[in-house]
């Protein structure tokens, strides 16, 4: 008889780790709470390891003709000088291939593409994680930072933080040359080429929790970085109304495990983390494939699930220490060379792969 999985969230986690858990021949139920994929979305950075994670999936090469290879960046100041290169070319080297640029409707559609028709159940919200316990082998929470299913195993005792930033993003109708990210006193505005005339920007700034909303988030965001270097004034411009998104950056408190009995947790509902090293995609990518692995050579599967929390936890726990650390770093608002030296050190021990 089959196993029965239900996947609870049809993100890039969840989808993933339906794609590995119906090849190792369970059964499975992706329960999504939205009425269908997004239309629209800001792009992703899918790094080597987690394009390897694609490949496990089948659909690595899907992904790579569909998005675009990352180029080289230059993190600078508000004037335009020069801080740090991001040298691309270095890690592809060391890892064997590029970062791949794909935005989050194409990925999530290459991924539910890869899935027989049924197994995703849009429109299904789950409220009750302990009823899908006894109705099912195995459980798995893939639903985000506000995960309902870490809610049924761990409370409140392990809560949201925030991280000292609120973040807003979007994409523009604006072509730029390069990539990039400039870094002035407590505040960030980065760019990234989405492909001709459109372009991935975000922007972040030091503030206390709690702080109000202004009442026009364009205009706030030219007050913070108009006279920033161009393109960012040229940006800043062509915004639209509807094209920006505002919200406070948190993380997750450190699980003492992704796991319990019959039911696992895997990307932000494991371990959400700030996006300062562009990873959470990627993590959630790499630990679903890891989750089927670990499922595939046993029908144990509390053993199982031990064994994905022991391979994945350490892992996502230092990634996820290392971006609340640089996004502590880009709050800094004095000793400004010595943040500049620490940046151009971190670049070039490089990022994870």
């Amino acid at each position: 008889m089959r196993m029965r999985a239900a996947v609870v969230g049809g993100g890039i986690g969840g989808l993933a780790t339906a794609i590995g858990l119906h090849s190792a021949g369970w059964e499975v139920t992706v329960l999504e709470r939205a009425a269908g994929l997004p239309e629209t979305g800001t792009g992703l950075g899918i790094w080597p390891a987690a394009l390897r994670a694609l490949d496990a999936l089948g659909v690595g090469e899907q992904v790579r003709r569909r998005g675009r290879r990352q180029s080289d960046g230059v993190i600078r100041r508000p004037d335009g000088s020069r801080i740090a290169t991001i040298d691309v070319g270095r890690l592809e080297r060391r890892h064997g291939e590029p970062v791949h640029l794909v935005t989050r409707p194409v990925l999530l559609a290459v991924l539910a593409g890869a899935l027989p028709p049924g197994i995703v159940r849009f429109g299904a919200p789950v409220y009750d994680p302990a009823a899908l316990v006894e109705a099912y082998d195995l459980v798995v929470g893939a639903d985000g930072i506000g995960s309902v299913v870490r809610a049924g195993l761990y409370g409140d005792r392990h809560p949201l933080r925030y991280a000292g930033t609120v973040a807003w993003r979007g994409v523009a109708d604006v072509e730029v040359a390069t990539g990039g990210e400039t870094w002035g006193r407590g505040r960030k505005f980065g760019l990234t080429p989405e492909g001709p005339g459109r372009t991935n920007w975000y922007a972040a700034v030091a503030l206390p929790e709690g702080h109000p909303p202004p009442a026009d988030d364009r205009a706030e965001l030219r007050r913070l970085f108009g006279d920033w270097h161009e393109p960012i004034p040229r940006l800043l411009a062509a915004l639209t109304a509807d094209g920006v998104l505002r919200h406070e950056v948190r993380d997750l408190t450190p699980l003492p495990s992704y796991v319990a009995g019959r039911v696992a947790l895997l990307g932000d509902a494991a371990h959400a983390m700030t996006p300062d090293l562009g990873q959470g995609a990627c993590q959630a990518l790499i630990d679903a494939v890891a989750l089927a692995e670990c499922l595939r050579t046993t029908d144990d599967v509390p053993a199982a699930l031990r064994a994905y929390d022991r391979r994945r936890r350490g892992p996502t726990r230092r990634i996820a220490a290392t971006a609340r650390w640089a996004g502590r770093l880009s709050q800094t608002r004095r000793l400004l060379p010595a943040r500049d030296a620490l940046l151009r050190l971190a670049l070039a021990a490089g990022p994870p792969g």
